[in-house]
């Protein structure tokens, strides 16, 4: 099985849809009706928030895409995000990120660390931005995130063409304003034309927005400190053939 720093092998056949597969039936459409009038679906109306920005792979840097938060707010420090592809009603869901304030941040152990990114630099540069939310409104929110850390997985790397999941999991960074860590200008155009918004003008707007002197200048955006990512690599290993407790 490919590494998350490898292309995996030939794709799945069919005529060249992401994902491959057929139309939906009648039958499954009313299902699915039925399905959303009979159930709760908790967890997914505590989704609150669509955020848009954009990600680096910590494997190689010079891959860079656009992503789609669907953001559950758990309490004042913790976040959970459904990742996808776009904010269309066919988007994919490419993986997901946690989010976490600065107060749990600095408990986790410094290997953990390795694995998050700070988010100062893409809220205060206008990368993250809530699409159609008024500047003013989001502004409190904002000062919080720009404090945050986050981990995001990506399970689907669809920018490299792959019609379904395959390979290992990708471990994503944030933007950040030095060398790699920087977006390129025309995925920041589209999205900006998209949403009839500039970046540029939101960095003005959020010149007063606080982010932390350093941010966590042993482990968190690594890379930054060692020019080193990470990549996954999948191994077969003997099953454990008893639990672990009575």
């Amino acid at each position: 099985m490919a590494s998350s720093d490898k292309t995996p092998g030939a794709m799945p056949p069919g005529d060249g849809s992401v994902p491959p597969g057929k139309a939906m039936t009648v039958g499954q459409h009313i299902l699915d009706k039925g399905a959303q009038m009979l159930q709760t679906l908790k967890p997914i109306k505590k989704m609150s928030q669509h955020v848009c920005t954009f990600a680096v792979y910590s494997h190689d840097m010079s891959r860079q895409i656009e992503t789609h938060h669907y953001v559950t707010r758990l309490n004042q420090d913790f976040l959970q995000c459904a990742v996808y592809d776009s904010d269309d009603s066919t988007g994919r869901l490419i993986g997901v990120e946690y989010i976490v304030s600065d107060r749990i941040f600095d408990t986790l152990p410094p290997e953990e660390q390795k694995l998050w990114h700070s988010h100062g630099y893409e809220i205060t540069s206008g990368l993250w931005v809530n699409p159609r939310v008024p500047e003013m409104i989001q502004k409190s929110e904002l000062r919080d995130l720009a404090r945050t850390y986050g981990k995001f997985w990506c399970t689907w790397q669809v920018d490299r063409g792959d019609r379904v999941p395959l390979g290992a999991p990708a471990l994503m960074m944030s933007p950040q304003g030095v060398n790699m860590g920087m977006i390129k200008p025309e995925l920041i155009q589209k999205r900006d034309e998209k949403y009839n918004i500039s970046s540029d003008e939101l960095t003005r707007t959020r010149i007063d927005i606080g982010v932390p002197e350093s941010t966590n200048p042993k482990y968190a955006d690594y890379w930054m400190q060692t020019g080193k990512g990470f990549a996954i690599d999948v191994q077969r290993t003997e099953m454990k053939s008893r639990a672990p407790f009575p």
